[in-house]
């Protein structure tokens, strides 16, 4: 059983995923600081000075007007927290975005790199069934 998983994890694929995920998730954190650091702070401006990732409503519970997320949630309230699903979905369009680009290179990578193989000549096309039956036929007249 040691010698299979051992045999399992050499395995190209398995250390080619085992990489990805290791790089996706280090991507992962880059596009979060992204989103929370450079793009959230633009759309707040934009909206008046709004902290973008705070935005939330409460559905049950006392919250003192103008607490943060956080502090709402640590009050126990029951928050819809929009302002975090958006940021989640940036994220996701982001993310989604860069990985269709780099499929689209290596697809491209891949198209490059095969070389159209010519055209070898036809071989030349031997007697059909119905002309081997005719010869046997006339040979057999003979």
């Amino acid at each position: 059983m040691i010698k299979e998983f051992k045999d399992f994890i050499a395995k190209g694929n398995v250390m080619d995923l085992a990489v990805g995920i290791i790089i996706g998730a280090a991507f992962t954190a880059i596009v979060s600081s992204l989103v929370k650091d450079l793009i959230n702070p633009v759309i707040g401006l934009i909206l008046g000075g709004v902290d973008f990732t705070s935005m939330y409503v409460v559905l049950s519970g006392d919250v003192p007007a103008g607490v943060g997320l956080d502090a709402a949630r640590e009050a126990g309230a029951a928050v819809f927290a929009y302002g975090a699903f958006l940021t989640a979905c940036i994220n996701f369009l982001i993310i989604a975005f860069v990985v269709f680009m780099l499929v689209k290179g290596v697809n491209r990578l891949k198209a490059a790199s095969e070389t159209p193989q010519e055209a070898a000549p036809a071989a030349p096309k031997g007697p059909t069934e119905l002309d081997i039956l005719i010869d046997i036929r006339d040979t057999l007249k003979k």
